[in-house]
């Protein structure tokens, strides 16, 4: 009985979810004070961007007034990568314990602080602690942007979102060109600071713009706070009919993933036992969805996008670019190509779906880093530097980060934040995107090495090989999540015998 109890609610459910009008509709109204937590918790994610941005032209003027080499040079650029991985460790449990939305004021203001330290360092060792601190800041932005959003979003707007953090990393990274290249004409002892410390404004923004959101209705639930829960949905949703259905269902999943018939009895819960479940003695299911999440996270700094952003003047350089302002200006293009494709992949994510434009951001990376080692190759081998090759590197590069953008780069935060349940989500997330950190800071620190041994050419086809395989993984591995509630993605994660046998039963009761 207590079954068939459970299968007519489904069904009761679902049966409401499509009479109510604007639920899950693909034409449904955006809520805006939806979209308006969104972008500020989205806006976290532009002191990453901005970062690799504005450090890919200021670590020219480092080198020539620190005189660094270029092993420091990599380790410089690395290092935020590598400590966004201890950010990105902590970001889980931080969020269980103290909620989504305060963990997104300890990202800003933990950033805020390595941005000062940097503007101000008088040395290369003060200059790499400003790195550290402000690594663990992003390590903490990068995971709870896309959560926090996912978690707040109704399931048919939840892909454009949620790829709100990829269009604020790209829009910093198009402002760190722009103040590389404004800045550029200064003296070299003051204008790497300008650019670094100018970090500390967006940071200050967020940190004030947080006083505006509200908690994430899902964390709420998990405190058995349910009637804080229902006032923040009754305002990020269209009606209060689709409040009460999304609470609904937000309910069940948490009664579900706590084995507990009374939610108030889980206020103590502060995410303990998750690594355990996650690591230890993961189902079926949730072992899929960690091979999943983590192979996209590591294609996604595999691909090199990173590296090739930071280091893009010290390739143009090697092609015969020397002016400063030429190189900037170069970056500016590619910063434009970027935003472009980055914003087209957010506006019809939900349109087309995750697969179809992570298949071809993918295809697209694979033959532009192609096209980009033979200009490479031409160039290295060359002393007369042939316009048609210098052409077709700043082709490919723009190409190669325009595919990105429309794929890998806005799809990865998306289908992280968005395939663990309720439970897991925190903690699932932050270790997958610990994975991401973690092959960022590997490839920015040995890509110069690398690609000295075996020229930029050699470098570009490597990553060329690797997008190849990448593609063949997303389409075995990846399923599609387009249109589906949170709370009905981990369905798709089943064996197929399984949920064949479910939906026969839930066929037989009706």
């Amino acid at each position: 009985m207590a079954n068939t109890d459970k299968v007519t609610e489904v069904a009761s459910l679902e049966e409401r979810k499509r009479s109510e009008p604007g639920f899950g509709h693909v034409g449904a109204r955006l809520n805006k004070f939806t979209l308006l937590c969104a972008l500020l918790a989205s806006t976290n994610s532009i002191l990453l961007g901005y970062d690799i941005g504005v450090m890919s032209g200021a670590v020219l003027y480092i080198k020539e007034n620190l005189k660094i080499t270029s092993v420091e040079e990599e380790i410089l650029v690395g290092t935020l990568n590598v400590f966004s991985l201890v950010g990105s460790l902590a970001s889980g449990k931080t969020s269980d314990y103290i909620g989504r939305r305060y963990t997104i004021v300890l990202a800003a203001s933990t950033f805020l602080i390595g941005a000062l330290l940097m503007g101000l360092a008088p040395s290369f060792a003060f200059l790499m602690a400003g790195r550290i601190i402000a690594g663990i800041g992003v390590g903490y932005s990068l995971m709870i942007s896309p959560v926090y959003t996912a978690e707040i979003s109704p399931a048919m707007s939840r892909g454009f979102l949620t790829s709100l953090p990829e269009f604020f990393i790209t829009f910093g990274i198009l402002l760190g060109y722009i103040v590389n290249y404004a800045f550029a004409s200064l003296p070299p002892h003051i204008n790497w600071r300008i650019m670094l410390g100018l970090a500390t404004i967006p940071s200050i923004v967020i940190a004030l713009g947080v006083i505006a959101m509200p908690e994430s209705p899902r964390w709420l639930v998990m405190q058995g706070r349910v009637d804080q829960a229902k006032e923040v949905l009754i305002k990020t949703s269209n009606t209060k009919e689709e409040a009460e259905l999304r609470l609904e269902e937000i309910t069940k999943a948490a009664l579900s993933n706590n084995g507990s018939p009374d939610l108030a009895q889980q206020s103590n819960w502060r995410g303990q036992g998750v690594w355990k479940e996650l690591l230890l003695r993961p189902s079926r299911p949730i072992r899929r969805m960690l091979i999943s999440s983590i192979g996209m996270n590591f294609f996604m700094q595999a691909s090199g996008n990173d590296a090739v952003i930071y280091y893009c003047p010290e390739v143009f350089n090697a092609a015969g670019i020397h002016n400063k302002k030429e190189l900037f200006g170069v970056n500016v293009i590619m910063g434009l190509a970027k935003t472009s494709f980055v914003m087209f992949s957010a506006l019809y994510l939900d349109r087309f779906g995750r697969r179809p434009l992570l298949l071809v951001g993918s295809a697209g990376m694979a033959i532009s880093l192609a096209g980009l080692g033979l200009g490479s190759k031409f160039l290295d081998h060359s002393d007369s530097k042939p316009s048609w090759a210098i052409v077709l590197s700043i082709v490919a590069v723009c190409a190669d980060v325009s595919f990105f953008s429309l794929g890998l780069g806005p799809i990865t935060w998306v289908y992280s934040s968005e395939i663990f349940p309720m439970r897991l989500r925190a903690q699932g997330t932050s270790l997958a995107i610990s994975v991401n950190r973690l092959v960022s800071g590997v490839v920015s620190m040995s890509f110069l090495s690398i690609s000295k041994k075996i020229t930029f050419g050699g470098m570009f086809f490597v990553l060329s090989g690797i997008m190849v395989v990448a593609t063949v993984f997303f389409y075995v591995f990846i399923p599609e999540t387009k249109g589906k509630t949170l709370e009905e993605i981990g369905a798709l994660f089943k064996d197929k015998d399984t949920k064949n046998d479910k939906e026969g039963k839930e066929m037989a009761v009706v």
